[in-house]
Formats: structure tokens, sequence, C-alpha cells
């Protein structure tokens, strides 16, 4: 297997440990993610949309399912009308917080066999990854209140 083959494996063996967990919250993989990504603070939909590598249609499909088990809401941005936010209701925001302690917990599993050095320096290089990444706007397109 070539590194490309290793990466996309590795791929499989993180989605898979996260289906697991989400599976146990009732959640798919899908809401989880939004709920995650909404639990602290309101995001702009279309900041969202682009984080999350979706089209706005597909998020706003997301989000209706996710708002009929009352886990999210949009509301208009009071300094443009136009901006729609998304936030966790308190249900949603208490799940959000639990599905993502329990992902913070046993994503690690999948380097358990690793030895201690190589599990920092797997640690190392995938907070290096996610910290060059384009996942999150700027923080100035972030805190706006709804």
């Amino acid at each position: 297997m070539d590194y490309g083959d290793k990466l996309f494996w590795l791929s499989v063996v993180i989605q898979r440990k996260y289906a697991e967990v989400c599976a146990e919250f009732d959640l798919t993989p899908a809401q989880a993610t939004l709920l995650c990504a909404v639990r602290n603070e309101p995001r702009r939909m279309a900041d969202l949309a682009a984080s999350l590598g979706m089209t706005k249609n597909a998020l706003s499909q997301l989000v209706d399912r996710t708002a009929r088990r009352e886990l999210v809401g949009r509301a208009s941005s009071a300094q443009d009308r136009r901006v729609v936010m998304l936030s966790a209701t308190p249900t949603g925001k208490v799940l959000g917080e639990a599905v993502y302690a329990e992902v913070a917990k046993r994503l690690p599993e999948i380097a358990r066999n690793l030895d201690a050095d190589d599990q920092r320096d797997f640690e190392r290089v995938a907070t290096a990854i996610v910290d060059i990444s384009d996942l999150s706007p700027p923080a100035s397109n972030q805190r706006v209140t709804p």
C-alpha cells in the first residue's frame, strides 16, 4: 500500500470509530458533527457549510432533520437579517457536549497500539494538519449574535 492508500484507510478507521460513537447517541455522523460545531456558540449557516464542506442546500436539509428533533434552531442575525445563524437548543447543547466528550475520549484509541513516542508524534501531526486547514472561518466571522 502506498501513502495515499494508508491515508484513505486511516480515514476509514476514524470514520468507523466516529460512527460507532454517534450511533450510541442515536445520531447520524452528520447530525453529531453539526451539534458539535454549534454546541458552544451560534454559527453562520454559510460559514458552517464551508467548514463542513457541504453545499448550503445540503446543510439546510441536515438542519431541517436535526431541527425536527429539536436539537438545533435557526435565527436571523441581529446585525444582518439576511444572515442565518444556527445554534444548539438546550437539549442539543447537552447532547453535543456529550458526543464531543465521548469522541474526544475514544478517537485517540485508534493509536492505542502505537508506542508512547509514536502516539505523541501522531497527536502533534494531527494537530498541525487541523491547525493549518480551512475548517473554521476567521474568528471575526464567528461571533455574530442572533
